[in-house]
């Protein structure tokens, strides 16, 4: 007879009866039962708490790579401005201080001269305050042939200090020569008196407001 005939005829008020392969189907489902209602009453509330640590483990590990990303673009930024910094200082060793600019204009004026070029204006403007640095703009006016004002040009490029040439305007002069007009333009720093009276001046200004 088959376990299945075997439970069809078994009878339920003798289960002492049973033939054993009955028996142990029973006790099975009874443990399973019981481990049922247990996973129910009992254990709903250590699977709840269970859940409810395994998602803080996840927010909290979410939390860690956050703040390991963080902490990585914060090395990376402090090592870009320690470059940032170096890279200003060597611009800022280009930039004349007051007292060099008197011979920065000369060596503008003798790189003209030494291309051939002759100067019919050479006219420095009044300084233009830009936070930390002086702008001096200065009205130019060559002759001389096309090559050397090109020549002119890149020499005024390669000076040790910043100086840029603006608004070009080059024209037909007199005597068959080409004249070139332009804004020469070099920066300096201020120096400490400056910046704090600059820092003054806009101390007073923010005051009147």
């Amino acid at each position: 007879m088959t376990l299945l005939e075997q439970m069809r005829t078994a009878n339920p008020k003798t289960p002492g009866e049973w033939p054993q392969p009955v028996k142990q189907v029973a006790y099975a489902t009874i443990c399973l039962v019981v481990l049922l209602l247990g996973a129910l009453l009992d254990w709903q509330d250590q699977w709840n708490e269970l859940s409810a640590r395994q998602s803080q483990e996840e927010s909290l590990k979410a939390t860690f790579l956050d703040k390991k990303r963080q902490a990585v673009n914060l090395d990376i930024i402090k090592k870009q401005l320690v470059e940032t910094e170096r890279s200003f200082g060597a611009l800022l060793k280009q930039l004349p201080s007051k007292s060099e600019m008197d011979a920065l204009l000369t060596d503008i004026n003798q790189a003209g001269l030494g291309r051939g070029l002759q100067f019919e204006l050479f006219r420095p403007a009044a300084e233009v305050i830009n936070g930390v640095f002086a702008e001096q703009p200065i009205a130019i006016r060559v002759t001389g042939n096309y090559d050397d004002i090109g020549k002119f040009a890149s020499d005024i490029s390669q000076l040790s200090r910043i100086v840029t040439l603006n608004d070009i305007v080059i024209g037909q002069a007199s005597g068959g020569v080409l004249a070139m007009d332009a804004t020469a333009k070099t920066y300096r720093y201020l120096d400490d008196a400056e910046i704090a009276a600059q820092k003054k001046a806009a101390k007073a200004a923010g005051g009147q407001k």
